[in-house]
Order: structure tokens, then sequence, then C-alpha cells
């Protein structure tokens, strides 16, 4: 049976983001959490520490591996790796659903802003089906391709658009937050309705500048009469050939901001993330 899935913050007790994970409901005793690999040393000492005195079993799974396959075809060209029954199952698959087919677990989930698969196989076939995906027209692509990807759908990149030291409420991620029913406790819970009352300091927003110049993390954003920012994560983005990039400003923030780009103050209008989502444009754009 398809198990749903749920995009969500890991918090510790100040509402810090120690990591943001997606968590696959397969059954009332049973769950799949799939972290960042940078963080995968915290993350187990974390949920250790708080699975203690508590019927769980924590079950890290070294022995499997993940490929992303992503784009407008991306689901359509896996499936025929598959035998038809696989197929027909991954095909059916709703988004933010995964399946266990076969040895395979298989997501309808990704970090590209684009439909696709994440798929869940053991390690010593993940290069096998690597050469098969692009025996079957599938390009390999970097990070440096998939961060434009995410920074293009507006994704936040953990160490970068929040950590530990920031929260939910100020990186764009409040809607992962269920703070309904109201008896329902989380960890962090407290910290954020307190932050909550009397108004975050900080909001995430999107950037776009239309100079010739290339926004990048930790740039000063200069809020007129009302303080300053940081951009958080930035690059040009070949859809819309600008250059995009989310920042962290003061709550006050309007609609205009100035970026210091190696000294020089370039004008960059703030607008709503996601900036292109299945390749289209998201945005206005000047002309």
């Amino acid at each position: 049976m398809p198990g749903s899935a749920l995009y969500s913050c890991m918090l510790n007790d100040q509402g810090g983001v120690i990591d943001d994970l997606i968590a696959y409901y397969l059954a009332d005793d049973q769950f799949r959490l799939v972290v960042n690999a940078g963080t995968r040393d915290k993350d187990l000492a974390w949920i250790g520490a708080h699975a203690a005195g508590v019927d769980v079993r924590l079950l890290e799974r070294r022995d499997l591996a993940i490929l992303a396959v992503q784009g407008p075809l991306a689901r359509e060209r896996t499936a025929t790796l598959m035998s038809s029954e696989a197929a027909w199952t991954a095909m059916a698959l709703p988004p933010f659903y995964g399946a266990q087919i076969a040895d395979w677990f298989i997501s309808r989930t990704g970090y590209t802003g684009e439909d696709g698969f994440e798929i869940m196989l053991p390690a010593g076939e993940a290069g096998k089906l690597w050469q098969r995906l692009n025996g079957g027209g599938v390009r390999s692509c970097g990070l440096g391709a998939r961060d434009t990807l995410r920074l293009e759908a507006g994704m936040n990149l953990y160490g970068n658009d929040m950590d530990e030291h920031t929260h939910p409420l100020e990186s764009g991620l409040a809607w992962s937050v269920a703070f309904a029913p109201t008896q329902r406790e989380f960890i962090g819970r407290a910290a954020l309705q307190a932050i909550r009352a009397r108004g975050s300091e900080h909001k995430r927003v999107g950037l776009v500048l239309d100079e010739r110049a290339v926004l990048r993390s930790h740039q000063r954003v200069i809020v007129a009469g009302v303080g300053e920012g940081e951009v958080t994560s930035g690059t040009y983005s070949p859809t819309l050939a600008r250059s995009i990039g989310l920042a962290r400003v003061p709550a006050a923030t309007g609609n205009t901001v100035q970026v210091d780009v190696r000294g020089r103050l370039l004008p960059a209008v703030t607008v709503r993330p996601p900036f292109v989502r299945h390749g289209r444009p998201m945005i206005p754009l000047p002309a």
C-alpha cells in the first residue's frame, strides 16, 4: 500500500531547525525518515536521545542508496525499467506518496520543482540502475544543476537558508508547522508559539536582480529606513535569465531593497517564491 509523505522540520527546544526531512507513514507502527546526509550524525543522536525510554526502534539503513530522477519525462522513463506490474504501481502514485515495490521504495518526491521519483534501493544496485537510466535517455547531473533547480523552485537548503539558529517562521517554512490542534505537543512548540504571538523579527523573501550581476550567499541586503538582512542563497536563473536569491530580511521589508554586490549597491525586487515551477516562470518580470 502507498504511504503518505510529509515534509517537515526537526526542531530543538528553541525552535531552531536541526534538519529538514521527509517522513513517510507506512503503518501505525512503521515510519521511514529521509534526512540530509550532511546532518546524519547529529540527526541520529537527537532522535536516539528522544527515543530513549520509549517503545521505539531506530534502524539506520546503511544498506540503501537513493537516486533522484527528475523532470517532465522522469516517471515515464523510469517506468520503462520496471516490470509492467511495478510500473503500473509506480505511475499510479500521487504526489508525495511512496510505496515498496519489490526491492525498491519509490516515492513521488524530489528537490527540483519538477515531477519525478526518488528511488531507495539496495546500495549495491545503485550504480547499475544509474547506468540503465543513462541508457534510457536520462542525463546525469551534479549538485550545481540541482542547486539551480531547487532555488528556482524556492526550496530551502539546510545550512544556508535555515539551521539550528533560525526558526521556520523566519525561513519561509511556517506552513510546515502544525499548530493545530492546540493540544498537540511537539519539540519547539512553546518557543514558536511565543515568536508567533509577538511577531517574528525577520522573514524570508525571494529576490530578483535586474542588473548584470549574480546574487550569492552572505551578501548584505539593505532595506531603506528599516535595517539590513542577508542573502542566504543566490544564483543565476537560466529560466528567467536573471539572478535570483532567497534572503532573510527585517519583517517590515517592502517590495524593493538594495544588495551589496562586491561593494556596489544594486536594486532588487522582493517576490514570493517559487520563481519557476515545471519550467515556467511564476513571477512577473520587468520588460
